[in-house]
C-alpha cells in the first residue's frame, strides 16, 4: 500500500510516495517492505525492497542518508560516480534539482516531510523527529529553496504518516525543554491523567507556517504509525513490545524531465 497526496506534486512533473510496510520481501518482525539499511534485517532483503521501490518510482537512482536526528541536509548536485549503497552521507535530509533521481527518507514514528516548489524545480525530503524539528531542520530546508531564488509562497509541503499525539507520551523534562525555548510551545502538549503527550505533527505545521508557507500548500497523510501495525513500522511500539529491532518506512520524491 502506498500513500499519496493529490494536491502535492504535479503528476507530469514528478512523483512522490509514502510507502507502507506491505508488499516486500523481509520476514519476521521486519515483514515485509523494510527499507532500513541500519536495521538488523537481512541486507539482501532490504536491497530487494529498495529495488521494488525504485521500480515503482521508475528510476535507476534512489539516494538515502545515514540519519542521526540532526538538522543537516545534503545538497545533491550530481550523481556519485562510485557508490556501493544508497546512503550518500550522514544527514537527515536531501535537497536536489536533479531529474529522474529519487531522494528518500526513512521513518518509524518520526515525520517524513517532502517539499517541492510549484514548478518542481527543486525537491527536498526531510526526516523530522522531535530533535530535528526542534533544531530547525525545516527552516534549513526552506533556506535551500530561498538560496535558489524560490519564494516561500511557491513551496508545497506534504507531511507523511508519523506517531500521533495520543500515543506520544513524554516526560516532564521534555516538556520543559520546549517551554524554555518558547513559552508558546505549550500549545503542542496535552496533559491527561497525570501524563504528558506531544503533538509532533502540529509542531511541524507550526514551523512551516512561521516560515511563511501557506496553509493551503501544506497537506498531511494523517495516519498514526504507532496504532497501525499492519501498515507501518514503529520504534515506540517495538520498544513497548520488547522486540529486538524494528523496520523502517520509506518516503520519497522524484522530479522528472
Amino acid at each position: 500500500m502506498i500513500f499519496h497526496s493529490k494536491n502535492f506534486i504535479e503528476k507530469k512533473g514528478g512523483y512522490h510516495a509514502f510507502f507502507s510496510r506491505k508488499n516486500g520481501t523481509s520476514n519476521g518482525i521486519y515483514k515485509s517492505l523494510n527499507c532500513g539499511l541500519g536495521s538488523k534485517d537481512n541486507k539482501n532483503n532490504v536491497y530487494k525492497n529498495l529495488a521494488i521501490i525504485k521500480k515503482k518510482a521508475k528510476t535507476k537512482f534512489l539516494f538515502l542518508v545515514r540519519q542521526e536526528h540532526t538538522n543537516k541536509i545534503i545538497e545533491l548536485k550530481k550523481i556519485p560516480l562510485s557508490i556501493k549503497q544508497p546512503r550518500i552521507g550522514t544527514a537527515d535530509g536531501i535537497f536536489t534539482k536533479l531529474n529522474n533521481v529519487a531522494i528518500g527518507i526513512l521513518t518509524a514514528d518520526c515525520a517524513p516531510i517532502l517539499i517541492t516548489d510549484k514548478n518542481n524545480n527543486y525537491i527536498c525530503c526531510v526526516h523530522a523527529g522531535w530533535k530535528g524539528a526542534f533544531a530547525d531542520i525545516i527552516k534549513n530546508a526552506v533556506k535551500l529553496f530561498k538560496k535558489n531564488k524560490i519564494n516561500t509562497k511557491n513551496l508545497k509541503v506534504c507531511i507523511g504518516p508519523c506517531i500521533s499525539e495520543k500515543n506520544y507520551e513524554v516526560k516532564i523534562d521534555f516538556y520543559h525543554k520546549f517551554l524554555k525555548k518558547n513559552k508558546r510551545n505549550h500549545n503542542y502538549f496535552i496533559f491527561k491523567k497525570h501524563k504528558i503527550y506531544f503533538n509532533l505533527r502540529k509542531f511541524i505545521v507550526s514551523k512551516l507556517l512561521e516560515l511563511n508557507i501557506s496553509q493551503k500548500n501544506i497537506t498531511n497523510i494523517n495516519f498514526d504509525t504507532f496504532s497501525n501495525p499492519s501498515l507501518f513500522y514503529s520504534y515506540r511500539r517495538s520498544t513497548l513490545r520488547s522486540e529486538k529491532d524494528y523496520g523502517r518506512n520509506l518516503s520519497l520524491i522524484i522530479k522528472y524531465n
